[in-house]
């Protein structure tokens, strides 16, 4: 963690819906991946928790596999909402690299 305190962002759904963006896993694979790329370690919880609200707003849907391992995909709407997320979130850190004076490099 940052000495302030601040930490990167750990949304489960924005991290479920980009671990995605690179083809279907099941819940174990989307926890290590996320780990991976973010360092954000997702509980089962939160993990299934935001597989449900994503799957119940057909932004991920179910991608076959048996009944222990069932991964999902990413939709068309998900892929659009990503696109949308990280344009926030890049507008966002334009803004803060170039008010504090930093090289976006």
């Amino acid at each position: 963690m940052a000495p302030s305190g601040l930490r990167r962002p750990n949304d489960p759904p924005l991290l479920i819906l980009v671990s995605l963006a690179d083809g279907p896993k099941h819940g174990h694979a989307l926890a290590k991946d996320i780990e991976d790329f973010a360092g954000v370690k997702l509980g089962p919880g939160a993990l299934y928790g935001a597989i449900t609200r994503l799957v119940e707003r057909g932004l991920i849907e179910p991608a076959g596999g048996d009944d222990r391992r069932r991964p999902y995909r990413i939709t068309s709407p998900g892929s659009a909402a990503l696109a949308e997320a990280l344009a926030d979130l890049r507008r966002i850190t334009r803004a803060g690299v170039a008010r504090l004076g930093l090289d976006p490099a």
